[in-house]
């Protein structure tokens, strides 16, 4: 067994990490109106700086920007597409707490330019990222624009038939992935929770109450997923992530992944997927029988909702079973979501979430070499 010269590594992170207290502090002042952007954006420079070079010394390959210039890791990023704003609405709610009140609305032709903010905040992340490292950017997937808010969401006067709006979801999204890879990126992640909400019961039948067929809008994410795919370059690896929420360590879904999981290995293109196996809401591992040769699975057995750390032989015990239905070979190991996947990040500290993820670096070694 080899160590890994190409994503997704042995040892893997899936993108945001906990805001340190400079950055918390500037965004409220700048929300307060007391700093200007250019001052948020020199706090948040030098402090994604900083935060590569903790991912390296503990020892990951890729590193990311931890997300630190958003405030949830799906709307930032939808809300400046063309054609999209950005809306006061109901908080999500979570087991047992809510997110503040923010969505998404389409009203004109959706449309990606570069133009986009995340396009300069990967540029950033790439000038810091030291020889010997990736730099991987971290957005949400295209299902995300129609999930949340389905037809409702998407106003009357911009998209009268919905084939047309998928279309077009589909084709902006083939050109981020072509600004990105022109702006350097090789390793792309399209954050998509809908992979594992439809595994769950409670989930679909809120899908069909407001007028969707869930076993059809999977085969629609699909297409969408595999349009903006289509003409990836060949050196760039593009992974999904799914798991069943994050907000303040607490969960939406529950559900393996049995239902989805010959569709979402075999009939979507991208070259690994970053899942979510910390706890019983996950399933077996079974379904990575249906995991072909060339793709990879990235193994979420590290929790990121609390800050106790994982034992290695429990982390071992558990890559084995994996490795009974996909081969170890196509394994490789991370947290099973990120550590603050809105700015007000989960319910652990830093020095814990450092641990967890020095914890799958020293596992990794030992499984794979």
């Amino acid at each position: 067994m080899t160590a890994r010269t190409t994503p997704p590594f042995r040892a893997d992170m899936v993108g945001s990490l906990l805001r340190s207290a400079p950055v918390k502090e500037a965004r409220d002042k700048k929300a307060a109106g007391t700093i200007s952007d250019a001052e948020l954006a020199a706090i948040e420079d030098r402090e994604i700086a900083d935060l590569v070079k903790k991912q390296v010394a503990v020892g990951l390959q890729a590193v990311t920007d931890g997300e630190f210039r958003r405030s949830f890791w799906h709307f930032d990023f939808l809300e400046n597409l063309d054609g999209v704003i950005g809306v006061e609405t109901e908080g999500i709610a979570f087991a047992g707490v809510t997110t503040k009140g923010h969505g998404v609305r389409v009203k004109g032709k959706i449309d990606f330019t570069e133009a986009h903010p995340h396009l300069a905040h990967f540029k950033f992340l790439k000038s810091v990222t030291p020889a010997g490292h990736v730099a991987k950017m971290t957005i949400p997937s295209p299902s995300m624009l129609h999930y949340r808010g389905g037809r409702k969401a998407v106003e009357f006067g911009a998209y009268r038939e919905m084939d047309a709006y998928y279309a077009d979801l589909g084709a902006a999204y083939a050109k981020a992935i072509k600004a990105f890879y022109e702006a350097g990126c090789r390793y792309l992640q399209l954050d998509d929770t809908s992979l594992s909400y439809f595994c769950d019961p409670a989930q679909r039948q809120m899908l069909a109450e407001r007028g969707d067929d869930p076993d059809r809008l999977i085969h629609v994410y699909r297409d969408i997923i595999n349009t903006a795919t289509a003409a990836k370059p060949a050196d760039m690896v593009i992974t999904t992530h799914t798991c069943r929420g994050n907000f303040k360590s607490t969960f939406i879904a529950s559900g393996g992944y049995e239902p989805v999981a010959d569709l979402v290995f075999n009939q979507i293109n991208v070259d690994g997927y970053f899942m979510e196996w910390d706890d019983d809401r996950s399933g077996g591992f079974e379904p990575l029988r249906f995991l072909p040769k060339g793709k990879h699975v990235v193994l979420g057995l590290v929790t990121s909702k609390v800050g106790a750390i994982e034992s290695k032989d429990n982390l071992k015990r558990r890559i084995e079973e994996a490795s009974k239905y996909a081969p170890l070979d196509q394994l490789c190991l991370s947290p099973q979501c990120g550590f603050a996947s809105t700015e007000e990040g989960n319910v652990l500290a830093e020095d814990e979430q450092w641990a967890k993820l020095s914890r799958i670096v020293e596992v990794a070694k030992e499984v794979w070499g």
